[in-house]
């Protein structure tokens, strides 16, 4: 079969590689459209940071460089492995990428995203969503009813987005703003508007952006080039703040605006993963008492992501902003977003166009 693999920084080549097979408990699935996440973006321009480099083989796949990509993916049911009963070929489904020992106290509690083995499907082995086909274990896999495969390859961001905002604590009614509206954070407005904030204010600078954060859900979108962000945050709450911001940038200037912007006992939510060590007052914390959280991926969340991409509480469509096959998965994808990055939200990639 064909799949995307990273061999190294800005070389990711389209190779025929050996089909895998089904194995007992396991599901393959023919892969119908897959996701470019920033995180194939860094491993694109840095890497590897997260894929295993040579010699350092991931404790729970025994995988190192090269590896397939591809963890935002959808497709259908091919082959059914033993002891599957619940999953019949031609169902359509997404899967939950990850690798967990489920032995470590993390996974023991519950909280699997924080497995002290955690890896990833499509950047640490086990396949990825960049190929013709993949075998998952089934307690992974996700059956998405009547949601098209296309907006159902969004399912893995909007997880994202949907525990940010479950961690966070939001009640409705309350405010919230999200720093940052590349594509998770317009899935991150996206949820907060499902799950009945009373305002949403977004801070983004770039043109493209602002008009999506609107379309998204935000009440209002700040610049933050024009206006001095956290001083216009207490004059749309009456003085108070907000209830809750999300940091989905990265940067220090922005986390310090966030905490800025919320109120005495308010809390910020880092969604971004950050490429340097940051630099931050803490007493800017100590000082209203801000609670800082800190949010990986997603645990328990894709069954309610599902039923709000079904619902049409969320729209995917207008989070789709091309479409291609994997033979232009460099320039159509990868240097598509390296020089018009603002431009795009998701780009979903076809292993079989």
């Amino acid at each position: 079969m064909r799949a995307a693999r990273f061999h190294g920084q800005g070389d990711i080549r389209i190779e025929e590689v050996e089909e895998p097979a089904t194995r007992p408990g396991a599901v393959k699935i023919a892969v119908e459209w897959c996701g470019i996440c920033g995180t194939d973006l860094h491993e694109y321009l840095e890497g590897p940071i997260f894929i295993p480099p040579p010699g350092e083989p991931h404790p729970l796949t025994g995988e190192e460089l090269p590896v397939i990509l591809g963890h935002e993916f959808s497709g259908i049911v091919s082959e059914v492995g033993d002891g599957v009963d619940d999953l019949a070929v031609g169902d359509p489904v997404v899967v939950e990428p990850y690798h967990t020992c489920g032995e470590c106290p993390p996974c023991r509690a519950g909280r699997y995203n924080t497995c002290q083995k955690l890896g990833f499907i499509g950047l640490m082995g086990g396949g990825g969503g960049l190929s013709e086909y993949v075998v998952v274990d089934r307690k992974w896999i996700h059956p998405i009813g009547n949601i098209p495969t296309d907006h159902a390859a969004l399912v893995e961001p909007l997880a994202v987005a949907h525990h940010a905002v479950k961690i966070s604590g939001i009640e409705e009614g309350q405010t919230a703003v999200v720093f940052g509206a590349g594509p998770i954070g317009l899935v991150t407005i996206e949820c907060l508007d499902a799950a009945g904030a009373g305002t949403i204010i977004a801070v983004e600078p770039a043109a493209a952006r602002k008009e999506r954060a609107g379309r998204a859900g935000a009440d209002h979108v700040l610049d933050p080039t024009e206006v001095d962000v956290p001083a216009r945050v207490l004059e749309l709450t009456g003085g108070e703040g907000a209830d809750r911001a999300f940091e989905c940038a990265g940067i220090d200037a922005v986390m310090a605006d966030a905490v800025a912007s919320v109120r005495a006992g308010g809390t910020v939510v880092n969604v971004a993963i950050w490429g340097h060590a940051a630099e931050f007052d803490f007493n800017s914390l100590v000082m209203k008492e801000v609670n800082v959280v800190g949010t990986l991926a997603y645990c328990g969340d894709h069954e309610e992501t599902i039923e709000l991409l079904g619902s049409g509480q969320v729209d995917a469509e207008q989070l789709i902003t091309a479409k291609i096959g994997l033979d232009d998965l460099v320039s159509g994808a990868f240097e598509e977003l390296v020089n018009n990055k603002v431009e795009h939200v998701k780009i979903l990639v076809s292993p079989t166009m």
